[in-house]
């Protein structure tokens, strides 16, 4: 048994690791915790949850909490982890952050994105960036995957969800080489759970419904993110190794050059009067001598024993309805000849794959366990 305790559990994120949780016959959650909701019952808070979590809000106490429980997640504000955490906290628990706390290698280019000091530099290189179809050897520090074997991996960043969809859609063309890198442009939009559960003038329903909006045009802070590893794919490329992205990331630490080989994109994200989902379409110019059959083999290459990415081929593209409340990411393509540019489009639900579901695929590969479990059920639809 798995003993659980989530920090921040009543946000859009930490409610859905408590709905992928809670029916766990291997998982128990101990401990709800909320800023804002101490001492009220958890089910007062999201009515879904009467009659199956009885529990009440506790603090966030993460010393106190370390004591009790095998993992803590931490789906809470920027710099909050970073404030609080401790190697006492990380010598008794695993922790797994859904913030963007420890994502970055650089903490120059953290503070200069996220406008903050980070508190805690000294547990970045340790921090392993949790994309699971690409470092998932790093996760499970190099153990077996399901045989119950657990990670002496600690601490786990959780990656963002637009760069989630960003980067497995673009990263077997960066990885093999067959796009020119500076010319990336990623064009997304996001259902409006993405912001948050707080209460802000620009998501009431009648500022978001009936409408579509570009915001953080060239400043968002997912920005370096899918920068960074897609950075660490073109070095594995011009290097010629086939490592994961951790450890070329380790490679960049010890050589005091932790972004990775430097890419540039152009990203701009666009909020949509919808609950949940993310659409990444990304452009860039496809390199000389290869075609759209190249374009599919590389993507075959990459993911194809991958569970959680539905390969759509080309010329079919995702739609956020086919993915919404699953873990998948379903990814399609085509290349405009006229243009000689391949564009990828790219859709998952934010808050599972893009948040709570792929913090659970974390823990299932600290755990020992088989990485889908929990996970499997199908997209909601209608």
């Amino acid at each position: 048994m798995i003993k659980v305790g989530i920090i921040g559990s009543t946000g859009y994120a930490g409610q859905e690791l408590v709905r992928l949780l809670q029916p766990r016959k291997d998982v128990e959650i101990v401990w709800f915790g909320s800023h804002s909701y101490v001492g009220q019952k958890y089910s007062d808070i999201y009515g879904n949850m009467f009659k199956i979590v009885e529990a009440d809000c506790l603090d966030d106490n993460l010393d106190e909490l370390a004591d009790q429980v095998d993992v803590i997640f931490t789906a809470t504000p920027q710099g909050y982890l970073a404030g609080v955490i401790s190697e006492e906290i990380l010598s008794k628990t695993k922790v797994i952050d859904i913030s963007a706390d420890f994502r970055l290698k650089d903490v120059n280019v953290y503070e200069e994105w996220y406008k903050i000091e980070h508190k805690a530099p000294q547990l970045i290189d340790e921090a392993i960036y949790g994309l699971c179809e690409i470092n998932r050897e790093a996760i499970r520090g190099g153990k077996p995957v399901g045989n119950g074997e657990v990670s002496d991996v600690r601490l786990i960043a959780n990656p963002g969800c637009y760069t989630t969809t960003s980067i497995l859609s673009l990263y077997p063309l960066v990885k093999q080489g067959m796009i020119d890198p500076t010319t990336i442009i990623v064009d997304a939009k996001s259902g409006t759970s993405g912001a948050g559960r707080g209460a802000k003038v620009p998501n009431l329903y009648c500022e978001v419904n009936e409408s579509i909006k570009p915001y953080a045009v060239a400043t968002h802070r997912h920005t370096p993110e899918i920068e960074e590893q897609l950075g660490y794919a073109r070095f594995a490329l011009v290097n010629g190794n086939d490592r994961t992205n951790s450890a070329v990331s380790d490679e960049f630490a010890e050589n005091n050059n932790p972004g990775g080989d430097p890419i540039t994109i152009n990203f701009t994200p666009h909020l949509v009067p919808m609950n949940r989902g993310i659409l990444s379409t990304c452009y860039a110019t496809l390199l000389p001598g290869f075609t759209a059959e190249d374009v599919a083999e590389a993507f075959k290459t990459e993911y194809g024993n991958e569970y959680f990415i539905r390969l759509l081929g080309e010329g079919r593209f995702p739609e956020t309805r086919w993915v919404e409340g699953s873990n998948f990411v379903d990814i399609g393509f085509t290349v405009d000849k006229r243009t000689n540019r391949v564009i990828v489009v790219g859709a998952l639900d934010n808050v599972v794959k893009g948040a709570a579901g792929q913090a659970v695929q974390n823990m299932n590969l600290l755990f020992g366990l088989e990485e889908t479990e929990g996970l499997t059920m199908p997209p909601l639809f209608p």
